[in-house]
């Protein structure tokens, strides 16, 4: 695990702690905001309404590669082969 993920896991602990609500997109409920597995697919949902297209960085055995993703659900690959993403702060 990355300082940076390290660092954004803190932060989400202390919003989720704090009792803050963490703003979500419509139609987006279903899904949680961020990276996610279901029983064979691993996902990254954006969750935005502003229409922004940000950097995640994927985490695979082997490098980590970046990939831009844009707002909803963006399908990442198989659960088997990727092990997290998360935001890197940047937009593109």
């Amino acid at each position: 695990m990355t300082l940076r993920h390290s660092l954004v896991s803190a932060l989400s602990g202390i919003v989720l702690g704090l009792g803050l609500s963490v703003a979500t997109a419509p139609g987006a409920a279903a899904d949680p905001c961020g990276f996610y597995e279901t029983g064979s697919d691993a996902y990254y949902n954006h969750c935005t309404s502003d229409g922004s297209h940000v950097v995640i960085e994927v985490e695979v055995w082997g490098p980590n590669y970046e990939r831009c993703v844009g707002p909803g659900r963006t399908w990442l690959g198989s659960a088997s082969k990727i092990d997290g993403a998360f935001y890197t702060g940047r937009t593109c």
